[in-house]
């Protein structure tokens, strides 16, 4: 059975606001996320439908607190907190410092990594 830890993965990068430790097992990827800032990812999904992240996700929060919104309503996990986040959620508040694991499908996070990397890039670039 594979297995993976943070210090193992072989993908993803550190894109400064964000580091993402990830890596591929068959249909799933696994996730090591820490956020250094804030980050409220409407901008980063524009061009989704709904503008919302198409790829649900079950996750564990290790440190920290994120908040997911819902077209219906908010919900804020905690250090210690399992949770799942359905598709067309947005991300739009991580605590500095918060750190938690990600196992999402992997072709639907492939296709909304894709928009979020150009649409960071754009920012980027503005400035």
């Amino acid at each position: 059975m594979p297995k993976v830890s943070r210090d193992t993965t072989t993908q993803g990068g550190d894109y400064g606001a964000v580091v993402d430790r990830s890596e591929e097992f068959g249909d799933y990827t696994v996730d090591f996320l820490t956020f250094r800032e804030d980050v409220d990812h409407r901008p980063l999904l524009k061009g989704l439908p709904d503008d919302r992240c198409q790829c649900p996700h079950w996750g564990y929060v290790f440190r920290g607190e994120l908040t997911f919104h819902y077209s219906d309503h908010d919900e804020t996990y905690h250090e210690g907190d399992a949770f799942y986040a359905p598709a067309g959620h947005i991300p739009v508040h991580t605590e500095p410092g918060s750190e938690y694991l990600q196992i999402s499908p992997s072709d639907e996070l492939r296709r909304t990594s894709e928009v979020i990397m150009k649409n960071f890039q754009s920012l980027r670039e503005q400035g």
